[in-house]
């Protein structure tokens, strides 16, 4: 099933129940997925890794939004920024933690026989291929600066 279906079905649960944060976070979802596949060079479709990508650019938008507010003491927009990103990732899948992460970027440097910080392109290339839509790019690339360093 297209996440574009899930979504329509989720709006109409979240509408029959009232539930007005979630209903917000799902028509943001489903405006974003209309503007890609309606985008110049857009087939009218989208691809697996397409939507993943746009949840995750979604994602991003609210996180970097509640830090934001959360700094200017905003709580009340606060709230509701956070309420959309808890929707979002409902529909991403699961994330990887960060033992995980460290386990995955070990072999990735072992692989690519990078050893020292200067190599960290090479390792993030194949990283970001390689964990797309399993981890944060922030996250990655930290834990490739702190292992290459060693």
């Amino acid at each position: 099933m297209s996440l574009e279906t899930t979504i329509n079905g989720a709006i109409k649960t979240a509408m029959l129940g009232k539930q007005e944060a979630e209903l917000r976070a799902l028509r943001a979802i489903k405006a974003a997925l209309l503007l890609a596949k309606t985008a110049d060079g857009a087939n009218g479709e989208l691809n697996e890794a397409d939507e993943i990508k746009l949840l995750q650019k979604l994602a991003k938008q609210r996180k970097d939004s509640l830090e934001i507010f959360q700094q200017q003491n905003r709580e009340d927009l606060a709230k509701k920024e956070q309420e959309e990103l808890d929707v979002i990732e409902k529909f991403l899948p699961k994330q990887l933690d960060e033992q995980e992460l460290r386990g995955i970027i070990t072999g990735i440097i072992g692989k690519t026989g990078a050893s020292s910080p200067a190599d960290m392109g090479k390792v993030m290339g194949v990283a970001t291929k390689e964990l797309a839509g399993k981890a944060d790019g922030k996250m990655i690339s930290t834990i490739v600066k702190e292992l290459l360093a060693k």
